[in-house]
């Protein structure tokens, strides 16, 4: 029997999930795909400036699994970088942090920031 799925809580979606050079062909085969955990990841860690730990402990989950994650995902923005490949993010084992939850690396997040500009234009 296998183990059951693990979902790693992200705090939001990437406004963008496409990403790649000005002059790359459109094909499928130069598609690099990142999922939406290692994305978060990219972003607790690397935007923020997270420790593993903290970012382990933002997404629910083990810190050896956020390193795994990590390192899978710094793999492929070398690759599409260095490659000049097209990165598309989508997919994953992951759920959105629910409104008024507070985490790591959630003070920065769109989300937040658009409700707080919206509370504040209500006043």
């Amino acid at each position: 029997m296998s183990r059951p799925v693990k979902w790693k809580k992200v705090c939001c979606l990437p406004e963008t999930d496409l990403f790649g050079p000005l002059n790359a062909k459109n094909t499928e085969e130069g598609i690099i795909t990142m999922s939406v955990e290692e994305y978060e990841t990219i972003r607790l860690i690397d935007l923020e400036g997270l420790l593993q730990e903290e970012c382990a402990e933002s997404m629910h989950v083990a810190r050896t699994t956020v390193q795994k994650i990590y390192n899978d995902a710094r793999k492929k923005l070398a690759d599409a970088l260095v490659n000049g490949n097209v990165l598309k993010i989508e997919g994953g084992n992951y759920k959105l942090c629910e409104e008024g939850q507070e985490n790591y690396g959630c003070s920065r997040c769109r989300k937040r920031r658009a409700n707080a500009r919206c509370d504040k234009a209500q006043l």
